[in-house]
């Protein structure tokens, strides 16, 4: 990390990218704790949920604040945030075609043909849109510690926090199922926690590159939330919709989205 970067901020940075790593972990301890398999109607809900806080931390944490960034290119500031959206969208595109993963409660595996084992394809499912979260909070640090970009403490912090919530049943939502296919409770909960480890690693990264970082922000910024939106809409909305009709993952999606935009206007 730069020199520059005050002692006390570059750990307030660190626990702050570990945050979502935690939520994760605690999510995948689920699988300790309960019985082999999660109620379809729970996870729907929880799916619903996390959707709700992944979208809402798209708008508030990671648009809105590209387009303030971009405030000086007058009505053209929305440009940089349409550009860097789409990219993260096509980025997301990209790695669903060249990685081999699989989806929750789907019997076929996507991206290119593998041998890999069908838990090891389903955490690279989860790892996959782990990333651009990863990357959504190390962005936003990166911004407050350069000190100039309008970025607040808090408001870094809200966005780990609302991710931190959002993992929390992703973790669960990992784990379970994993244990249900018959592997131990161990490895389950091994395998839970790893699959959010690309966060913290994502995060770090992106903060050591803060020299090229910063002079593209908004446009970081809108590439994560583009990422995110695409996860939402391609994965966690058709599996919160899956089986019987229910409501309750449309009603946890706006509990989820209402948490995440109430943290984000309280704390930032």
């Amino acid at each position: 990390m730069q020199g520059a970067y005050a002692g006390g901020d570059v750990m307030q940075a660190f626990q702050g990218i570990m945050i979502p790593f935690l939520g994760t972990a605690l999510g995948s301890a689920c699988v300790l704790l309960m019985k082999d398999k999660l109620n379809p109607m729970v996870q729907r809900a929880l799916t619903g949920f996390a959707a709700g806080v992944m979208v809402a931390a798209s708008i508030w944490s990671l648009l809105i604040p590209a387009m303030e960034q971009s405030q000086s290119m007058g009505q053209w500031a929305f440009a940089p945030a349409v550009l860097g959206f789409w990219l993260g969208i096509l980025f997301l595109l990209a790695l669903d075609r060249i990685v081999p993963h699989l989806h929750m409660n789907s019997s076929k595996a996507e991206g290119p043909e593998s041998r890999l084992q069908k838990q090891v394809l389903l955490v690279l499912a989860v790892t996959l849109h782990n990333l651009p979260e990863g990357m959504a909070v190390g962005v936003v640090y990166a911004g407050w510690l350069s000190g100039d970009t309008g970025i607040t403490a808090m408001g870094a912090l809200a966005l780990s926090l609302g991710i931190a919530i959002q993992n929390f049943p992703e973790g669960a939502i990992i784990s379970m199922p994993l244990r249900a296919e018959g592997v131990s409770r161990r490895k389950a909960f091994l395998y839970g926690t790893l699959s959010g480890a690309v966060e913290p690693v994502g995060a770090a990264l992106t903060i050591l590159a803060a020299g090229f970082v910063i002079p593209l922000l908004p446009y970081l910024l809108s590439f994560a939330a583009g990422a995110m939106v695409y996860v939402v809409v391609e994965e966690l909305i058709p599996e919160m919709s899956e089986g019987k009709h229910s409501n309750v993952g449309t009603l946890l999606f706006a509990a989820g989205f209402t948490v995440m935009m109430a943290l984000d206007v309280a704390l930032g």
